[in-house]
C-alpha cells in the first residue's frame, strides 16, 4: 500500500478569489431609462462585424455539413431533396434567435426595475469581467453558468449589457417558446430554442449542431448554455450533459479554430425565487406550464425580499490546454470535416472529464451565505427528533464553529465580518422566516403547525396525516436545498467520516475500501470526477488532518479526541442520502413486482416511503425527494443490482434481490466486499 501520510495538497485557505462590486448600487442612484438607452459598443472576437440573424441562417443552410446530411437523407428515404431542404429551413426558423438591440434595451430597463425590487444587491467580480473581455477578443467564447433559477439567463445577458460586453446567444428549451409574447421577446434578446430531446432525428441534429458551430467558429457572439441541461431543483450540481459541449469543442478538435475559451460562471442566490415550487415538484406535484399569464400571476414575488445574488465569472478554460496530451487531433484529418462521424471512446472520455472539471469549477466559486450553514444545523437538529428546537445563542455558537470549519475546508463564504455573529444569524433567520419559527428563544424549522391547511380555504379538520407530512416535507426540502449548496465543501470529508464510522477497525485499507464503496454508490448523486477515488480520499484525509480531527499514518486512520464533533457533523450531512438509498433498497426487495416499470417506480417508492415515515421508521423527510429516488435507481442500474429488460414496453425493471440486499447491508454499515473496491491505495 502506497504511503498516504504526506499530502501535496495546496491549502484551500490560500486560494485567491476576486472582490465583488454591487451593480445595483449605481442603478439605485441613476436613471434606468438613461442606462437602457446608453451607447452600447461591445468588442467582438478579432474585430468581426456583428452578423445579422438572416445572414447566419443563410450560412447554416449553405454549409457543406448540412448539404451532406440532406443528400444522405434523400438517398435513405427516397424523399425529394427540395422537401428535405425545406424541412431543414423550417427547423432553423423555429430554432434561430433574432437578436435586436431594441429588445435588449427594453429588457435592460424592465430588469433594472425588477432586480431593484427583488434583491438587495447583485455582486459581480469585476476581475472576472475583465478576463472575459480579454477572452472574447482572443478566441471564440462559451459561457457555462450554473443553473438554479429561471432568472439565470436573463441575469447573464443583463450583466454583459451592463459591462458593454458582446451579448450571448443562449440555448433555451422549447417550453419557453410556447409563452405568447414572452417567447418572441426572449428570441429577440438572443435565445435560440431547442427540443429537450431529438433522439435519432439526423436532420434536426445536423441543423442544430451546424447553427451552434457557425456562430462559434466565426466568433459572432459568445454561446451560452447550461452544462447541467436543466435547473437543479435541489441546488446540488447535476451530472453534466455532454451534447452541446461536444458541439462547441468540435471546431477546435477539427482544426477550424485555434482554441475555444470556456468560462464557468457561478450564480449564487441568497434566497431562491422558486424554493417552494421546487420542493413541491420533488414531492410529485407537477410544475405549472410556462405561460405568459403565469408570469403575470407571479408578480406578487416582487413584494418579497430575496437578499443578494453573487455572480462569479471564473477563469477562462482553454480547450486547447484541456486537450493537450489527451487527444490526438490527427484522427480528424482522415475524414473530410463536413462528414459527420461518431466520436471515439477517447474523445467521449475527454469531453466527459472536461465536463466534470467545469462543473467542479462552478461549485468551487459558488458563494455560500450564512443561511446555508444555519440550514445544515437546523436540519440535523430536526432529524434528531428535538421537537422544541435549538436555543438561539446555541445555534449562533454552532454557526460560528461551522463558519470556521467551512473556511478551513476552502468554502467561498460570504459572512459579514463587520456584524456580530448574533446579528448575522438573526438577519438570516429573518430573510428565511417562511422556513423557520422562533418561539421562546428556540429556533426550529416551521414544520410543527398542527392542522395547517394544505390548500387555500381548505378546512383544518380535513387535513390527513399524509397531507400534513407532505406539507412539512415542503419546508424540509426547501431547507435542504440551501444545505445542499455547501455539500461540495463537505462531501469528501463526509464520505471519509462515514467510512470511518462503518469500519470495524482503524486500518487505513479498510477505511479506504468503505470510502471507495460510498463514492462509487453516490457518483450519480454528487459531482465526483471519474477515476479520482485515491485523489479524493487523500484530499479528505488532508482536510481532516489539517483541522485536527484525524491522525493518519501509513497503516491507520485515527480519530483525535477533538475530532468527534467534526466527524459527527459530517456523518449527519450524508445521513439523509444513506437513508434514502437504504429505503429504496428495502422497497426493491419487499414491494417491487416483476411488472414494475421505470414510470411506476417513483410513485410506488414514494407511497412506500410515506408509509414508513408515518410509522416513525425513518428520520428524514428528505427521502421523499424524487431527485434522490431517481439517482438511487440510476446507481443500482449502473451497479447491475437492477436491470432494464430489453424489448419490453415502458422499461420494465428486473431486480436482483440478493445484490440489492447486499448493497443495503453495506449502506447500513457492514463491511464492503472487495468487489466493491474500484482502486487500492
Amino acid at each position: 500500500m502506497a504511503s498516504g501520510a504526506v499530502y501535496s495538497h495546496r491549502d484551500p485557505m490560500l486560494k485567491k478569489r476576486d472582490d465583488f462590486e454591487d451593480i445595483l448600487e449605481e442603478r439605485r442612484n441613476s436613471s434606468d431609462l438613461r442606462y437602457a438607452l446608453r451607447c452600447y459598443t461591445p468588442l467582438f472576437y478579432k474585430g468581426v462585424a456583428p452578423c445579422k440573424p438572416s445572414m447566419l441562417k443563410s450560412m447554416v443552410l449553405q454549409s457543406d455539413q448540412l448539404h451532406y446530411v440532406i443528400n444522405q437523407l434523400t438517398k435513405e428515404t427516397g424523399r425529394e431533396t427540395g422537401d428535405v431542404r425545406d424541412e431543414a429551413s423550417a427547423i432553423l426558423e423555429e430554432m434561430a434567435h433574432s437578436l435586436q438591440l431594441s429588445t435588449v434595451r427594453f429588457f435592460a430597463f424592465t430588469l433594472s426595475k425588477v432586480f431593484k425590487s427583488l434583491f438587495r444587491s447583485i455582486c459581480v467580480n469585476e476581475e472576472g469581467i475583465q478576463r472575459l473581455q480579454q477572452a472574447i477578443r482572443e478566441h471564440p467564447v462559451v459561457l457555462l453558468p450554473s443553473h438554479r433559477s429561471y432568472m439565470d439567463f436573463l441575469l447573464m445577458s443583463y450583466l454583459l449589457y451592463t459591462y458593454d460586453l458582446t451579448l450571448p446567444v443562449i440555448a433555451a428549451g422549447m417550453d419557453f417558446m410556447g409563452m405568447k409574447f414572452v417567447g418572441e421577446m426572449l428570441r429577440m434578446s438572443g435565445a435560440f430554442f431547442i427540443r429537450r430531446s431529438f433522439g435519432g432525428d439526423k436532420l434536426y441534429w445536423a441543423v442544430f449542431s451546424e447553427y451552434v458551430k457557425t456562430m462559434l467558429k466565426n466568433g459572432f457572439a459568445p454561446v451560452e448554455f447550461f452544462l447541467e441541461g436543466t435547473r437543479s431543483r435541489t441546488s446540488k450540481s447535476l451530472t453534466p450533459k455532454l451534447g452541446l459541449l461536444n458541439i462547441v469543442m468540435d471546431p477546435f478538435l477539427k482544426g477550424q479554430v485555434f482554441d475555444v475559451n470556456v468560462v464557468p460562471v457561478s450564480i449564487s442566490y441568497e434566497r431562491i425565487l422558486e424554493e417552494t415550487l421546487y420542493a413541491r415538484e420533488l414531492l410529485g406535484i407537477p410544475k405549472p406550464k410556462e405561460s405568459t399569464s403565469g408570469l403575470f400571476k407571479a408578480r406578487k414575488v416582487l413584494s418579497e425580499d430575496y437578499g443578494s445574488i453573487h455572480v462569479y465569472f471564473g477563469q477562462p478554460v482553454s480547450v486547447r490546454s484541456l486537450a493537450e496530451g489527451r487527444v490526438d487531433r490527427c484522427q480528424f484529418n482522415l475524414v473530410p470535416r463536413h462528414i459527420p462521424s461518431r466520436a471515439g471512446e477517447d474523445i467521449h472520455s475527454f469531453v466527459n472529464d472536461s465536463a466534470y472539471k467545469l462543473v467542479r469549477a462552478q461549485e468551487e466559486n459558488m458563494v455560500l451565505k450564512p443561511w446555508v450553514l444555519l440550514a445544515s444545523l437546523l436540519l440535523q437538529n430536526q432529524a434528531t427528533g428535538q421537537k422544541r428546537g435549538i436555543a438561539l445563542d446555541e445555534l449562533t455558537a454552532q454557526a460560528v464553529w461551522l463558519r470556521d470549519l467551512s473556511r478551513q475546508y476552502g468554502a467561498f463564504l460570504h459572512w459579514p465580518d463587520q456584524m456580530s455573529p448574533s446579528e448575522v444569524v438573526s438577519s438570516s433567520l429573518s430573510l428565511h422566516r417562511g422556513l423557520v419559527r422562533i418561539c421562546e428563544g428556540k429556533v426550529q424549522l416551521a414544520v410543527e403547525h398542527e392542522g395547517a391547511p394544505v390548500g387555500p380555504g381548505e378546512p383544518r379538520s380535513t387535513v390527513t396525516p399524509e397531507e400534513k407530512l407532505l406539507s412539512q416535507a415542503v419546508i424540509v426540502l426547501s431547507c435542504a436545498s440551501y444545505r445542499n449548496q455547501a455539500l461540495h465543501v463537505f462531501l469528501r470529508p463526509a464520505l471519509l467520516a462515514s467510512a470511518i464510522h462503518a469500519a470495524s477497525s482503524n486500518q487505513k485499507q479498510e477505511v479506504f475500501n468503505g470510502f471507495s464503496f460510498l463514492r462509487n454508490m453516490f457518483s450519480n448523486e454528487f459531482i465526483l470526477c471519474p477515476g479520482a477515488t485515491v485523489q479524493d480520499f487523500e484530499e479528505a484525509c488532508y482536510l481532516l488532518v489539517k483541522t485536527g480531527a484525524l491522525q493518519v499514518t501509513e497503516q491507520e486512520v485515527l480519530v483525535t479526541e477533538g475530532g468527534h464533533r467534526t466527524l459527527a457533523f459530517l456523518i449527519s450531512m450524508l445521513d439523509p442520502f444513506l437513508q434514502g438509498y437504504q429505503v429504496v433498497c428495502r422497497f426493491l426487495c419487499e414491494e417491487a413486482t416483476e411488472s414494475l416499470t421505470e414510470k411506476q417506480f417513483i410513485p410506488a417508492v414514494r407511497k412506500f416511503i410515506i408509509k414508513h415515515l408515518l410509522a416513525g421508521r425513518l428520520r428524514h423527510a428528505e427521502v421523499l425527494s424524487s431527485d434522490l429516488q431517481k439517482n438511487s435507481l440510476a446507481a443500482f442500474l449502473r451497479l447491475g443490482a437492477v436491470q432494464r429488460i430489453k424489448g419490453v414496453d415502458q422499461g420494465t425493471l428486473k431486480v436482483n434481490k440478493v445484490m440489492v440486499n447486499s448493497l443495503e447491508d453495506t449502506l447500513g454499515g457492514k463491511l464492503p466486499t472487495q468487489k466493491a473496491v474500484s482502486a487500492r491505495l
